[in-house]
């Protein structure tokens, strides 16, 4: 076999072998067999998930010849099937920032979503609207609020500003989430710093419906939300430099018109507020990510949703792999002078984009 037809060969097993472990995540038997820890049967697979075994057999053939799980023998000559530890610890719901299992998921999830449009959009040029994307959109929502939960509060506001940020958000400043779905990161911040006023943009009404309620549920009387287009927020001038900081978590890219969007963001800044935009780690040209760990899969991503989406309204179609160089060209043509890019700890995925407005 030539070393080409062996990559093909790996492409296609390791295609197939993304959806199984996106079922296999979603039906939680990775986590079943985590809490099993010992070889085991398939019957008492089937008993401890409530899962049929018949598919669990079809399914348990496909993780031990991926080398995902392994494979024994029991005393009567069974079949019995272990989920290591040193796999479980990227694999199940309780790995934190290290599981890579959910991200399995997202592949399978946009094909559903978008296969035929994104075929149909080589052939058009159009974009793909937001509502094409219901399932995909709920599962990253999902992803987001974990993460914010997680590590929001506790890891990345303190780092901002090397700690300033905090103390002036314990004092009260007035802060902006844009592009803030459901509000969790917002109703976070809210209920941390009480004596800061809290505002949330963005487009989608039933996100921030969402956020609403929650706001409303957690008692919060120092947040709001409003339905406003990014694109447009020049345009509002009771917007005009009403806020001391401004958070943007992966919601650039996705904008028809990121530019504005950031022109917008500037305009609404006050003399030394704050800007963090999180965005994908990666750079502007293809040949400097030839090394990128998960290129592939993160094009694959962008050309499926970041990329199509950002198409409509006679969009850029950014994508989610714009990169470096063209994020700091961006934000220095919507005005920032201050850019600082930060890598961060707990997030090895994103880059952090800390912009000043220092004078007007």
């Amino acid at each position: 076999m030539t070393e080409f037809a062996q990559r093909m060969t790996d492409i296609l097993n390791n295609g197939a072998l993304n959806l199984a472990m996106a079922i296999g995540y979603k039906n939680r038997i990775f986590d079943v067999l985590k809490d099993l820890n010992k070889p085991v049967t398939v019957s008492e697979i089937a008993a401890a998930s409530g899962l049929n075994e018949r598919y669990l057999g079809e399914w348990l053939g496909i993780m031990v010849t991926g080398k995902i799980i392994e494979l024994s023998r029991t005393a009567d000559g069974e079949d019995a099937y272990f989920l290591p530890s040193e796999h479980a610890a990227f694999l199940t719901r309780t790995s934190g920032s290290n599981n890579l299992g959910v991200y399995t998921q997202e592949i399978p999830l946009l094909t559903s979503c978008a296969m035929e449009a994104v075929n149909n959009g080589f052939q058009t040029g159009e974009g793909i609207p937001f509502s094409q994307y219901p399932d995909f959109q709920q599962f990253m929502g999902q992803l987001a609020n974990a993460k914010h939960r997680q590590g929001l509060i506790a890891d990345f506001l303190p780092s901002v500003d090397n700690g300033k940020l905090l103390a002036r958000l314990t004092e009260g400043v007035r802060v902006c989430d844009l592009g803030c779905g459901e509000g969790v990161a917002l109703n976070l911040m809210a209920d941390a710093f009480p004596k800061s006023s809290f505002v949330g943009i963005d487009n989608h009404e039933d996100a921030i419906r969402v956020g609403r309620f929650e706001a409303r549920d957690m008692g919060l009387s120092n947040v709001e939300y409003k339905n406003q287009n990014a694109a447009k927020i020049d345009e509002n001038k009771g917007f005009y430099q009403q806020f001391d900081y401004i958070t943007a978590f992966d919601a650039i890219h996705d904008q028809s018109h990121p530019l504005e969007a950031l022109k917008g963001v500037y305009s609404m800044l006050a003399p030394g507020g704050l800007f963090s935009m999180i965005d994908i780690k990666a750079y502007s040209n293809h040949a400097d990510n030839l090394d990128h760990p998960m290129g592939p899969f993160l094009y694959t991503v962008s050309m499926m949703h970041c990329m199509p989406v950002g198409l409509n309204d006679n969009g850029t179609g950014l994508g989610m792999m714009w990169g470096r160089e063209q994020a700091e060209d961006m934000l220095k043509e919507a005005g920032f002078e201050s850019i600082e890019v930060l890598e961060m700890e707990h997030d090895g995925f994103n880059l952090h984009y800390l912009c000043c407005v220092e004078n007007r």
